[in-house]
């Protein structure tokens, strides 16, 4: 059985450390903010200038003014500091944030990321995810193991345009969890009930296990 939204959020959580600064891209990955482990204590960063996000607020504590990058509503912290664009990149572009969280359109099998446009599609601009590939010290991505139409998003070669070459370290998907060493994927984890042939069959990238 696949694993659902809340199971992959819980799995990436799992990779956050005590004392991490993180950020946590548009979409599903804003919802690994809810299950942060007990007892560990992460800083999350926002690129559009916000350290210390809050958890989302409730109906009565919305506040316009306070959104991540993805312009969903926020809360903050007493810890809370907000700066301009320039310093958030300086941070996640100087190598001080620990672990990104992002969503894929394709990840291929030596760690290639394309995340940010379908050509043809209307696209806003690459935004932040260029530098947080970059820039950051380790990339987890999220996504769905296939695409709408069935279409392995886990590819030999990626052949949408790339955000960064080698960048992706691990990949969780609603089948598996992969870790990428040395350009070469391996399985690490595979959901409950999810068998091996199973995911070979619905995975284009070459892999072991």
């Amino acid at each position: 059985m696949a694993w659902t939204r809340d199971d992959m959020c819980r799995r990436a959580a799992a990779e956050l450390k005590d004392g991490y600064y993180a950020n946590l891209g548009i979409g599903m990955p804003t919802m690994v903010a809810n299950f942060v482990p007990e007892g560990i204590k992460v800083t999350l960063q926002s690129e559009n200038g916000m350290l210390g996000m809050g958890p989302f607020p409730t109906e009565d504590e919305i506040d316009p003014d306070l959104i991540n990058a993805g312009k969903q509503t926020i809360s903050e912290l007493p810890e809370s500091v907000y700066f301009d664009s320039a310093a958030s990149f300086a941070m996640i572009r100087g190598g001080h944030i620990d672990l990104s969280i992002l969503g894929a359109l394709q990840v291929a099998g030596n760690g290639d990321l394309a995340n940010w446009m379908i050509p043809g599609k209307m696209v806003k601009g690459m935004g932040g995810a260029m530098d947080l590939v970059a820039g950051v010290k380790r990339v987890v991505v999220m996504m769905d193991h296939n695409a709408k139409d069935g279409t392995a998003k886990l590819v030999e070669s990626c052949s949408l345009p790339l955000t960064g070459q080698g960048v992706v370290d691990l990949v969780i998907t609603d089948l598996a969890v992969f870790a990428i060493e040395g350009g070469a994927l391996q399985l690490i984890e595979a959901a409950t009930g999810v068998g091996i042939d199973e995911i070979r069959d619905r995975t284009d990238a070459s892999f072991t296990h």
